[in-house]
């Protein structure tokens, strides 16, 4: 067993500065975008020089990165326990749709908008796979579970695909509507929409 090893004062302190110019940034994408984002305004807040930010992240795509991959791994851990409990699909499904909707309502629209911008550009700093993005990860795997019991037995049916279509058109909706009823209404039928793309089968 490895030792657990305590970080020396000097590398703990380094941790606490990049929290505070992430916290400090988060707070200025909130209010004007990232493109808008001041770094002197973040840095003032922070309460750090100047080029401290740019030692921490190499540019302001860079705190979404961070920030991205940190609300990936809590979306997945919750959903993860969610899963801990056995499901039909179409209630994973409708979970996916309250983690992603509940994470907008963390962020509010303008910095959810800037996520989503940044994890489909092309020019995105360090493109990875999909199988880096934990909460795809454990959608395919349910989608394939479903199959293999028979909840999901369209022979064309490709996981991956199903589980990239489901988000994209989550995300659709959240960031081209905003009436309330209108959007429950279309989550509740993109949810039913996928799962009969599922299960029919071809005449």
């Amino acid at each position: 067993m490895t030792p657990h090893v305590r970080p020396s004062s000097r590398a703990l302190r380094r941790m606490q500065t990049r929290e505070r110019i992430l916290g400090a940034a988060i707070a200025e994408f909130r209010i004007a975008g990232m493109a808008g984002a001041d770094v002197n305004a973040i840095v003032t807040a922070a309460g750090v020089a100047h080029g401290t930010f740019f030692f921490h992240f190499p540019s302001k795509e860079h705190v979404l990165l961070e920030l991205e991959s940190r609300e990936e791994a809590r979306m997945a851990a919750e959903f993860t326990r969610f899963l801990d409990v056995r499901h039909d699909l179409t209630t994973v499904l409708t979970e996916v749709v309250g983690l992603v909707t509940r994470l907008e309502e963390r962020f509010g629209p303008v910095l959810f908008k800037e996520i989503l911008a940044l994890h489909f550009s092309p020019t995105r700093p360090n493109r990875d796979e999909w199988t880096d993005h934990p909460l795809i990860v454990l959608l395919v795997r349910e989608i394939e579970r479903a199959r293999g019991d028979g909840a999901g037995d369209h022979p064309e049916v490709d996981a991956f695909y199903s589980a990239a279509f489901f988000l994209l058109g989550i995300y659709g909706v959240l960031t081209t509507t905003t009436n309330s009823k209108t959007r429950d209404t279309m989550l509740a039928q993109h949810v039913a929409s996928v799962r009969r793309g599922l299960t029919m089968k071809e005449n």
